[in-house]
């Protein structure tokens, strides 16, 4: 696992890490994932939540309220309460609080039975999961599934942000996501800003969350040093 923090341009401190997967050799996410076989799929996802809390039990500073995100796929969920087991047991034997855990589906991996998908989020809002939709904008379903399902943080996806700050059609549609998000009493996370001209564009946008190159890159198996934003170290 790589570990890439999420900034909250309100408090002016980090907010979480998400734990990416990555290959032995450090491969991306994409080219692990693309070796999991449907078979594969239910323990992968399995090993790579308790992989996830094993770490952040070791590296996440004691004394610092830090959220730890983690990516699920539903398609990989048979039975949401049987599914979380493992997580359960791994957070009690690693004494970490699930109520620091934010679980996030991508839209990327089509998920045709919502109802099923419902059944996921309620089970896991009853242990105190938090939960986000990432990637909102590319994937297989957008305001539809919003309207389906209200997480507790939404995810712009980096390709809606890319340059938002030189793009007017970009910005109307930031202020439109912002706006229904803050509707449905939804936190609103910018993910992949790569320049200072993105981010402040988008802080003026009402966005707080912030996730990017421009913050920090992954590190493998550490919490990397964080962008100086205001004065004074950003990190936890």
């Amino acid at each position: 696992m790589a570990f890439q923090p999420i900034y909250d341009a309100v408090a002016g401190r980090v907010w979480g890490y998400e734990a990416l997967v990555r290959g032995l050799a450090g491969e991306g996410a994409y080219s692990v994932l693309s070796q999991v076989s449907p078979e594969q799929k239910y323990r992968f996802d399995q090993d790579c939540r308790v992989k996830a809390i094993e770490l952040a039990s070791r590296l996440f500073p004691a004394d610092e309220p830090l959220m730890l995100s983690i990516n699920f796929m539903p398609n990989a969920v048979y039975e949401p309460a049987a599914c979380l087991r493992a997580t359960l047991s791994a957070a009690r034997r690693n004494n970490f609080p699930t109520s620091a855990i934010m679980f996030e589906f991508t839209e990327n991996e089509e998920v045709a039975d919502t109802a099923h998908l419902q059944n996921i989020i309620t089970e896991y809002r009853k242990h105190g999961f938090t939960t986000a939709i990432d990637d909102f904008g590319a994937g297989h379903a957008g305001l539809g599934l919003l309207v389906d399902f209200q997480p507790d943080l939404l995810k712009i996806d980096m390709k809606l942000l890319r340059d938002v700050d030189t793009s007017p059609a970009r910005q109307a549609v930031v202020d439109g996501i912002v706006g229904i998000a803050e509707k449905l009493d939804i936190t609103v996370l910018a993910e992949g800003i790569e320049t200072e001209a993105e981010y402040l564009m988008l802080k003026a946008a009402g966005i707080r969350l912030f996730q990017g190159y421009w913050f920090a890159k992954p590190a493998f198996e550490e919490l990397p040093a964080v962008r100086d934003v205001h004065g004074v170290p950003a990190v936890a």
